[in-house]
């Protein structure tokens, strides 16, 4: 926010977008998505992209271990390709280092598709994607690393594998 760079999804009436709008672009890049409700639906979107890339981060950091190359070459490789983004720089960085200080804890993580998934069945979705990845966070969290940063999803996969964590 002191950076005003937050993505700023807002649902409700367009006058009153207009309105706060300033204050909001304090802020960061505020955007009307539709009426109310639909920036709580947006963050909800946010957050399933989120959670499936950590995911996938974490399978293919595991991936290129488990073959024989340095994770942290890959990882390094990798940047500035169509792979590149804050979560494959940021999250990938703290899976090779085992550093999941939480910034966004696992527990949280598990909250959002949990509500996601319990909105995409009142919208008569199937989503089986966020299924799968809402269920590799509900192993983390039974497995007591619900308070580590969702980036330590990665110690689940190892789990998973029979890999030391």
């Amino acid at each position: 926010a002191r950076e005003a760079s937050l993505a700023i999804m807002v649902g409700g009436e367009t006058a009153a977008f207009e309105q706060g709008r300033a204050v909001l672009a304090a802020m960061g890049r505020p955007v009307h998505v539709g009426p109310a409700g639909t920036g709580e639906l947006s963050k909800l979107v946010n957050q399933l992209i989120v959670a499936s890339t950590i995911a996938t981060v974490a399978e293919g950091l595991l991936l290129a271990e488990r073959g024989g190359a340095d994770p942290s070459k890959v990882h390094e490789a990798l940047m500035g390709g169509f792979v590149d983004s804050p979560i494959w720089r940021q999250h990938g960085q703290r899976m090779l280092t085992n550093d999941f200080t939480p910034g966004g804890p696992a527990k949280w993580q598990l909250k959002d598709t949990r509500t996601a998934l319990a909105q995409a069945h009142k919208l008569g979705l199937s989503l089986p994607v966020a299924s799968l990845v809402d269920g590799l966070f509900a192993a983390m969290v039974e497995a007591g690393d619900g308070e580590l940063d969702h980036a330590g999803l990665i110690r689940q996969l190892r789990r998973n594998n029979t890999l030391p964590e």
